[in-house]
């Protein structure tokens, strides 16, 4: 997905919250911009299902890179692959082809945190992500709670709901009987979850092609084989498996109480017309923790925060002003 090289970080022993404990994972980043002398201008990134660590040069161009509003020439903006991925995270089961045991969005924050940590960095400006990012923000918040001056959270709920795991059943059942096929068919389902019928309609209506079929028909069958090229199936067992288990309150007293130590500025961003997580399942938590609660306007339901890249910007600018505001004369370490 990306054609950069990232930067490689080895953890010699890892333990899962189901208990089991990896001999050796590496996981895969990359650090755009460089931590000034007080280490204290990292932003941490967090992608979503398909995703990978390349967010200035990939999936996030528009949002990542020199002036842009996660400045790489200000801030060092931090984006790891997610443990159970398969863009340059190794665990175990990668190596020796077994199935990948049970993985949590906690496991995934914690494995992130110890990188944060390799890196000299105490106060982290901006943790933030949407989707699976989302939920790996929010448990970022209540894992380090005094480590992070803000966390905004796009489209995520605070626990994955009955319908966001229906869909997840159906895609993985998909895999299970097709095979490696099935992934195509899996990504098909998910794409009409991350768009809206309205964009739908507008774009294809009952438009066909040449050949007879409805041109929304060949638009999903592009994205499935697009994505059977690029990604393999343990890794999108494993990942929509760590989306079902999400529960930021889980075995902390509720989420009101897993986020209440949280010192930073925590920002739940919803999307009316997502049908995936919708506006609701965001206000939600907002409501509950004294969250502040944002926006985005758009069309294409789920995916804006992937989309938006204005309405995404304008919200994290925001942000980051009030909690990362500009220091005269800031002077860049050795990074």
């Amino acid at each position: 997905m990306s054609a950069r090289e990232p930067r490689l970080h080895r953890v010699a022993g890892f333990a899962l919250d189901s208990g089991r404990v990896l001999d050796e994972v590496v996981q895969a980043y990359h650090l755009d911009g460089e931590l000034n002398r007080e280490r204290d201008n990292l932003v941490v990134v967090f992608h979503a299902l398909t995703g990978s660590a390349d967010a200035a040069e990939g999936w996030w161009r528009e949002v990542v890179g020199p002036g842009l509003t996660l400045d790489t020439g200000r801030y060092a903006v931090l984006c790891a692959n997610l443990l159970g991925s398969c863009y340059g995270t190794v665990g175990p089961w990668q190596r020796t082809g077994e199935p990948p045991p049970p993985i949590t969005p906690r496991d995934q924050a914690r494995l992130i945190g110890l990188l944060v940590e390799e890196l000299g960095v105490r106060s982290v400006a901006l943790a933030t992500g949407g989707s699976l990012g989302g939920m790996v923000a929010l448990e970022w918040a209540a894992l380090f709670p005094e480590r992070t001056r803000a966390v905004v959270v796009l489209a995520a709920p605070a626990a994955h709901t009955a319908q966001a795991i229906g869909w997840n059943h159906v895609q993985r059942r998909a895999i299970e009987i097709a095979g490696v096929e099935g992934l195509a068919l899996a990504r098909m389902a998910a794409m009409l979850t991350y768009r809206t019928a309205d964009e739908f309609e507008a774009r294809f209506g009952r438009e066909e092609d040449g050949e007879g079929r409805f041109q929304v028909q060949r638009y999903l069958e592009h994205h499935g084989e697009r994505l059977l090229a690029r990604f393999d199936v343990p890794s999108y067992l494993a990942l929509t498996g760590a989306m079902d288990a999400h529960d930021v309150g889980r075995g902390r007293g509720g989420v009101r109480a897993a986020l209440a130590p949280f010192r930073g500025k925590l920002v739940g961003v919803g999307i009316p017309g997502d049908l995936l997580y919708t506006d609701a399942d965001v206000r939600r938590w907002t409501d509950e923790t004294g969250a502040e609660y944002r926006e985005i306007r758009s069309v294409h339901g789920h995916d804006a925060f992937l989309i938006e890249s204005g309405q995404v910007s304008t919200i994290l600018s925001g942000v980051l002003n009030e909690v990362s505001p500009a220091r005269a004369g800031e002077e860049k370490g050795t990074g």
